[in-house]
């Protein structure tokens, strides 16, 4: 059987909040549905259907750096390495327009976790944890990694 690729494209979240929302169902009981009219948004599709999502806002902790606010893969197309996907197109336009730093969390999710860990993301500890206590928070300093 052959599988058709899978394509990531940068959405306007306003615009597609309709199937942003519609990709966040699944995960309502592990994340609640956050508004995605701000920040950047990605949507990878696979036969123009979409399959996965993820989110970057500005932080409001960090100047001039983003927030990886959220991420998800449906369950029916995980392991085809969507989340690295996802996360290297976030940060490959970070990088194009000045960011310097992008930092997130991930409480409870050891798949994520081990992602970040993959994509070269450091595990830090902020000064003003933002999350629960259980979170891990995650950096990845543009300015090192070309």
């Amino acid at each position: 059987m052959i599988r058709s690729a899978y394509v990531i494209r940068q959405v306007d979240g306003a615009d597609e909040f309709d199937a942003l929302r519609e990709l966040q169902e699944p995960f309502k009981v592990e994340m609640p549905i956050v508004d995605t009219s701000d920040g950047r948004w990605w949507i990878a599709y696979r036969n123009d259907i979409p399959a996965a999502f993820l989110g970057m806002i500005a932080s409001t902790h960090y100047p001039n750096a983003g927030y990886f606010k959220r991420v998800g893969v449906l369950p029916e197309h995980r392991g085809y390495g969507l989340q690295a996907r996802l996360m290297r197109a976030m940060e490959r336009s970070a990088r194009r327009s000045g960011l310097e730093l992008i930092v997130s969390d991930t409480t409870d999710n050891v798949p994520s976790a081990n992602n970040f860990v993959r994509s070269g993301w450091l595990m830090f500890v902020p000064e003003y944890p933002w999350s629960f206590p259980q979170s891990l928070y995650w950096r990845k300093d543009l300015r090192l990694d070309t």
